[in-house]
């Protein structure tokens, strides 16, 4: 279940940034632990070094995935 996977992101020691999917495509990084509350059936997400939020209801999560020593994976394309 999506939210049992955010709130164990969100506990894990040492935390590890995550990245949260919703449904329509958006995706929500997640960086620091003090800048997310998990409520019970949504997730608040505040962006760093602003006044800008986003509150994603679980129901339109569509996953989430960790990050690479806090710095996102990207997939390279390949040369042909």
């Amino acid at each position: 279940m999506v939210i049992n996977s955010v709130r164990e992101l969100f506990n894990s020691e040492p935390f590890q940034p995550f990245r949260v999917r919703a449904s329509r495509g958006a995706a929500y990084e997640v960086c620091n632990p003090g800048l997310v509350v998990v409520l019970k059936s949504q997730v608040l997400i505040v962006k760093p070094d602003s006044d800008r939020y986003s509150l994603v209801p679980f129901l339109h999560v569509a996953g989430v995935e960790l990050f690479g020593n806090g710095r996102p994976h990207r997939r390279r394309r390949s040369r042909r």
